[in-house]
């Protein structure tokens, strides 16, 4: 019975449906709606109609003031947020090649040392203002005689492997630079003796007071633990030169190789997150390297690129400026027609000083970039001070006269010759559109003298040619064409000291020799006083114009190329030398983002 009951309980009642009923409950709601409508709004549409006027009026105010609402809340909430860099982006930049090695100390080329400077860090670099600063060095001491320096490291710096990096990895960086068998390409540590104090202290002790050594603390720190039980003499081909360990604020994901005929390739490079003076907004750089100026040009106009580097101004014309800004700096460095004073022909220092009223470097710059710096000492502009002495002023009517009385006289052929020999001068450059132009004009405003020139243009990329072996180190030249690089200090020494004549390639080009400029070149090395060494600088200016080992022509530029959306190097800066454009490398970005302001 109790189951009865519960089924009972849980069934459901049925439910009937009485559509009648529901037809009725219809009709009456039907005939109640249509007597209200008859009533409130038929009936009563004439007395709208008597006001539809002030109601029109009163819709209109109300969707005035609800637009003006809206364009009010938009204007507040834009004034509450504003347009900055995009992170994470990534930057893709042109530099020419090629990239034999990604080791650091072996870095030769644009894009091998660009390469080395986003991967590497160095105890000193160059800030956007040009001056030198602190990277992984935290102070400096220097002795009472000023010939031991004792540099603190920090301790935050790691590899890109982790490990951190310490004042053994310096010690062991310089002895691979003063190492013969390594063949590095940085220079000038000899006698430098090094001392590890502990893993934050580093010790260096010159032979002699150097002046300059602080600038020459910027070359880039290799890792021990990876290097370390590398044989010195193949450290090069050593797989680190293909896949570095660094501590800079980029590291390497990987190097593809797009056209080997080309030496095209692209070096892809990720943030790194451990990077001990913060992260940089790019999540993503990217340097495509082309072998040509031309090529990077190309690249630019079909968008492979953002930026690029290493354009001359014949590039830069081809440039679509529509779409890319161009940014032209000067750096610290001068082209210059170095003269071999020991050639038979202008040995004869007389002859060197008419050629050197006879350069009309006015003329040359005017073909340059606008804002091309005149050059006439073998100093950038800025880097002395006080009574500094100028070069005579171009004068072509006393070149000729001199030419006269020198005993080089026109012939019948228009052409100057002394005792039956004619004056024929070789003039070699190396190949570049803008030093080719230059050459050009150079040779033109000689010519006008009656001086016969023999001009030559060398591919130093061209291994049949031997640009070092088979001109530099013989002095295989008259005059030569070509870009000195002084740098943020005014210390010479290498260009024209009277000891640095060698066979080595690159130091004194002009054999030149004189007892009061190596004197001073000497002694204002020597000293650490400022005032002291723009004194002993000026009186070797003033030889260097008397003697005319060289005539400067122009103050070298840096041509730099960004697209609209990238942000990059800014109208302030300062370079030393073109790579210092990544000086402030942890503020690009490519595109903007709108965030809140902060109150």
């Amino acid at each position: 019975m109790a189951n009865e009951s519960r089924k009972k309980w849980y069934r459901l009642p049925k439910v009937s449906l009485n559509k009648n009923l529901i037809k009725l409950r219809v009709r009456k709601v039907e005939s109640a709606t249509i007597r209200h409508a008859h009533k409130f709004v038929v009936k009563r549409w004439s007395s709208v109609r008597e006001v539809q006027w002030q109601v029109i009026v009163w819709v209109l105010i109300m969707g005035l003031l609800i637009a003006a609402t809206g364009l009010q809340l938009m204007w507040y909430q834009q004034s509450y947020r504003t347009n900055v860099a995009a992170k994470d982006g990534t930057y893709a930049e042109a530099v020419l090649g090629p990239v034999d090695t990604l080791n650091p100390i072996f870095a030769t080329s644009s894009a091998e040392q660009s390469a080395s400077r986003l991967m590497f860090s160095s105890l000193m670099s160059y800030d956007t203002t040009g001056h030198l600063n602190n990277d992984l060095a935290t102070n400096i001491s220097v002795d009472d005689t000023h010939t031991v320096y004792t540099i603190g490291i920090r301790s935050d710096a790691l590899w890109h492997d982790g490990t951190r990096l310490t004042a053994s990895d310096v010690a062991f960086t310089v002895g691979l630079i003063n190492n013969p068998s390594v063949r590095s390409t940085i220079t000038g540590w000899k006698d430098i003796s090094v001392k590890v104090i502990n893993s934050t202290t580093i010790e260096f002790t010159l032979p002699a007071v150097w002046a300059a050594f602080e600038h020459a603390l910027t070359f880039p720190i290799v890792p021990e633990h990876i290097l370390g039980q590398v044989a010195p003499s193949s450290l090069r081909e050593n797989d680190f030169s293909q896949n570095p360990i660094g501590s800079g604020p980029f590291k390497l994901r990987l190097v593809q190789s797009v056209d080997s005929n080309l030496n095209r390739k692209v070096i892809y490079l990720v943030r790194n997150d451990d990077y001990y003076t913060g992260n940089a907004k790019l999540a993503r750089f990217q340097l495509h390297v082309y072998d040509t100026s031309d090529a990077i040009v190309k690249a630019l106009a079909l968008n492979e690129v953002n930026a690029a580097a290493d354009l001359l101004p014949a590039d830069i014309k081809q440039v679509d400026k529509k779409n890319y800004a161009i940014s032209t700096k000067p750096i610290q460095s001068g082209v210059y027609a170095i003269i071999n004073t020991k050639s038979a022909i202008l040995s004869d220092v007389n002859l060197r000083r008419i050629l050197q009223i006879a350069t009309d470097t006015n003329a040359i710059r005017s073909q340059l970039p606008a804002g091309t710096l005149d050059l006439s000492l073998p100093f950038t502009n800025g880097q002395l001070t006080g009574d500094v002495p100028k070069v005579p002023v171009y004068d072509i009517v006393t070149a000729k006269k001199a030419l006269d009385g020198d005993g080089w006289l026109l012939n019948s052929k228009n052409v100057r010759e002394k005792d039956g020999k004619p004056l024929v001068l070789s003039v070699v450059t190396i190949k570049n559109s803008e030093l080719e132009s230059v050459l050009t004009k150079l040779s033109d405003q000689w010519r006008a003298l009656g001086i016969t020139i023999s001009s030559q243009v060398i591919n130093p990329s061209d291994v049949s040619q031997n640009f070092v072996q088979s001109t530099l180190q013989p002095r295989n030249y008259d005059v030569l064409l070509y870009q000195l690089n002084i740098g943020a200090d005014p210390d010479v020494y290498a260009y024209w000291h009277s000891s640095q004549i060698s066979a080595q390639g690159y130091n004194n080009l002009s054999n030149y020799s004189n007892v009061i400029s190596d004197d001073a070149l000497s002694s204002a090395r020597l000293r650490v006083e400022p005032n002291l060494r723009n004194a002993k600088y000026i009186t070797f200016a003033k030889q260097w114009i008397s003697d005319v080992p060289a005539i400067g022509l122009y103050q070298s530029n840096s041509q730099y190329v960004t697209s609209s959306s990238a942000s990059s190097i800014n109208n302030s800066m300062k370079l030393v030398s073109p790579i210092d454009r990544y000086s402030n490398i942890l503020d690009w970005s490519v595109g903007s983002q709108s965030v809140y302001k902060t109150p």
